[in-house]
């Protein structure tokens, strides 16, 4: 007869190796006595004999709070030990106090046959051996010794794709799963920074019953000291909500009075509960030292065993425990989640953190097995920041829709979780509602695809996170007549309280009933949402208005190099950018909307760009494709964004700008749209280049010899911006070949 269920669950949470041990003691007190209740004072003998017997051995096992040897554990101390099991295991064990005895409870004793009691001693020799098994292998002393040796000098190195990286974010966390007390209910996790290197590294271990996050709730964390003379094992709390909603100075006193709360529900005597705990001198280190409810301190070169390292972390973990025990079953933790959770402001980057992410990024798509231009990662962020709306275009099969989405799994958004949607346009799409919703004959709103993924987004839990919308093959409909509204409250974007804000999309007319008043009013575009459509150009497909591609950044897809390969080195590693996931959406969100917000700060690069398109629009008027200050500020935003992340040389963001705002807008057949292109070219090639560009002499002669340079097997042209030389020549053969031009159209 197979155990009762009740009997085999009763390991699946374990509580050190305490409940294996008494199982183990109460079955062998039984088969001596014969009797259904025993002597609660042998079995607790069985208890410690146990453990004195594998100390003497030289096995390490679990030790008694505060002492090396189970020999030395008084009978006091031994009692509350075995009661924490004996607690865990209420529902099937019963101890008589009256007459000190110990057994199974009637109902579950009739059940366990001498079959049965077999059947649990072997269950519960099986765990006893593997937990001993995690407890023997896993060197915890040599992981903490070895980072506080080492991450000093490799803070001076790349910091992408880094051994100790790989240490943090895989290495500990795996080596902590397998011990035996951190089952599945724990998230562990490690980062030694986003992009770049942490001053504190840290390694955390959060209850998903109450945190998945160190932002917020309370959790486990090893810190280490910037200096790394030191290493923390602390219990501690979420600072971002208190201190962003309340101000550092009350946020402080918020979360010292937090710490006093949580030091008066649990005893913490094995760990230190003063103020002493020093991890820098200023900056984020300083919010660690005030959140720290108390820690135990480890200095460098005088880490501890094993047996003690694991042993203090095991009665961190008990502690942690009865905490998240505590607030859960009273409902404590619904407010303290509802302040940091809907309250929580996101915390900006430093700029120099943005290049250490952009090469995550892209390691993380080549592991895939994806291999995209120089530059084209760099060039879409900045498409993004500046605008969160981008068109990339191309011929099929060029990795269009693969790149946002592999970008989007870069940064944790992913179909699963909700943060990356693919909505594909259909040919027969002829207004918002298709996109957006509609109300039906009952009079209830029918959200769309994209109104679902809004009012996910704008959700105060989710409000940080970077939401990505991917509107594949968006020309297959005439994009104005399906998507006008919301490129009109794209345009909208204004600043309220410190976040970007919009015009609603939905009109209170389409709204009757409070339900769906109360879910999709006052629905604008959350500033947490970014756009992209993907587009191919051929016969099948609609063109774009210069209303559309005013809004846009179009990146090409034209240009395949067949011949590359996946690199089998790039496959072998593992260690994709998981920290990454940890970033908040301010990574993505514009932080200019109009001119004057980023003028005064660059002025010189604004007027050195603004005069640039004041050539290039003297040309453009000719043919009525001449920009205006939309275009303008979007161009300037891109190149004071490259300026600040350092991306690339300013002629190489230039030259972006100029295939993406400006090359799309031009078409025709017209010997003007000639000559605007030749002196574009004479541009791009700049006055460094082998190639002479004489304008009157080609309006009127073959201009062959100048496109044909980028014909297949030839070496172009030295240019100043190559990227649109290269599709200027093709436009100038289109014109040539068959009398009519456009940018889509290669």
């Amino acid at each position: 007869m197979p155990l009762p269920e009740s009997v085999t669950q009763i390991f699946k949470r374990k509580q050190k190796s305490y409940k294996m041990v008494l199982i183990l003691s109460l079955i062998e007190e039984l088969r001596v006595s014969n009797l259904e209740r025993v002597s609660y004072d042998h079995v607790k003998q069985r208890f410690l004999n146990y453990f004195i017997a594998e100390q003497d051995s030289g096995n390490r096992v679990d030790l008694p709070p505060g002492r090396e040897l189970w020999s030395d554990a008084p009978k006091s101390q031994l009692k509350d030990i075995i009661n924490s099991p004996i607690n865990a295991l209420s529902h099937i064990l019963f101890v008589n106090s009256e007459d000190n005895t110990i057994g199974f409870h009637s109902q579950i004793q009739r059940q366990l046959g001498e079959e049965e009691l077999s059947q649990l001693e072997r269950l519960a020799n099986d765990e006893l051996q593997s937990y001993n098994a995690a407890l023997q292998h896993f060197s915890l002393q040599g992981y903490l010794e070895k980072i506080m040796a080492e991450y000093t000098s490799a803070k001076k190195e790349t910091f992408a794709s880094h051994a100790l990286g790989t240490l943090f974010r895989q290495t500990l966390p795996s080596e902590l799963k397998a011990l035996p007390f951190l089952d599945d209910q724990y998230k562990i996790q490690g980062s030694v920074g986003q992009g770049n290197w942490a001053t504190v590294p840290w390694l955390a271990i959060l209850d998903k019953r109450i945190t998945e996050t160190t932002q917020r709730g309370e959790y486990v964390v090893y810190l280490f000291a910037e200096d790394m003379s030191a290493v923390y094992l602390t219990f501690n709390q979420g600072v971002t909500a208190p201190i962003q909603e309340k101000g550092r100075r009350d946020g402080y006193a918020y979360l010292r009075s937090r710490t006093q709360d949580i030091q008066g529900l649990l005893s913490l005597n094995h760990m230190n509960k003063d103020d002493n705990i020093h991890l820098v001198d200023s900056g984020l280190g300083q919010d660690y030292q005030v959140s720290t409810v108390a820690y135990i301190k480890y200095e460098r070169g005088a880490v501890p065993n094993d047996e003690q390292l694991i042993q203090d972390l095991e009665n961190v973990m008990e502690d942690y425990r009865l905490y998240v025990d505590t607030v859960t079953s009273t409902g404590n933790v619904a407010d303290n989640e509802e302040v940091e959770v809907v309250t929580q402001e996101a915390a900006p980057l430093q700029d120099e953190q943005v290049t250490g992410i952009l090469q995550q990024i892209q390691t993380h798509i080549r592991r895939k097995g994806f291999f995209f231009p120089e530059h084209l990662i760099e060039n879409f962020y900045l498409s993004l920041k500046t605008k969160p709306f981008v068109i990339l275009a191309g011929i099929s099969g060029t990795g269009k829709t693969r790149l946002v989405k592999l970008f989007a799994e870069a940064l944790g958004a992913t179909g699963t979780n909700g943060q990356f949607t693919l909505i594909p346009v259909r040919p027969d799409w002829s207004d918002p509602a298709d996109l957006l919703g509609y109300k039906d004959l009952s009079g209830r709103f029918k959200p769309g695809p994209l109104t679902e993924v809004l009012v996910e987004a704008r959700k105060p839990e989710n409000q940080h996170k970077p939401y990505f919308i991917c509107m594949d093959e968006m020309n297959l409909a005439r994009v104005e007549h399906y998507f006008s509204d919301l490129l009109s409250v794209l345009e909208t974007q204004d600043w309220q309280e410190g976040k970007i804000q919009t015009q609603d999309l939905i009109s209170s007319i389409m709204l009757d009933t409070p339900e769906d008043q109360g879910k999709f009013g006052s629905l604008g575009i959350p500033e947490n949402v970014f756009l992209i459509g993907t587009v191919n150009m051929d016969e099948t497909t609609h063109p774009f208005s210069k209303k559309v591609l005013d809004r846009a950044n179009t990146l090409e897809f034209n240009y395949i190099n067949l011949q590359q390969y996946p690199d089998m080195s790039e496959q072998e590693e593992t260690d994709d950018p998981a920290d990454l996931a940890e970033l908040n959406h301010l990574f993505l969100r514009s932080d200019y909307l109009q001119l004057v917000d980023a003028y005064d700060a660059n002025k010189e690069l604004v007027v050195r760009t603004t005069e640039r398109l004041v050539k290039i629009n003297a040309l453009l008027e000719d043919i009525h494709a001449h920009v205006g200050f939309r275009v303008r500020d979007a161009i300037c935003f891109y190149m004071i964004y490259n300026e600040r992340y350092s991306l690339m040389s300013e002629e190489e963001a230039f030259d972006w700008q100029l295939l993406q705002k400006i090359l799309p807008r031009i078409q025709g057949s017209h010997s003007s749209v000639r000559r605007v292109l030749l002196n574009l070219m004479k541009g791009a090639l700049g006055t460094g280049s082998s190639v002479t560009v004489n304008i009157e002499d080609l309006m009127d002669n073959d201009a062959s010899p100048l496109y044909l340079k980028w014909a297949a097997g030839q070496t172009p042209p030295t240019a100043k911006h190559p990227q649109s030389a290269r599709k200027l020549a093709f436009m100038l053969r289109r014109l040539e070949e068959d009398g009519f031009t456009s940018y889509w159209l290669s």
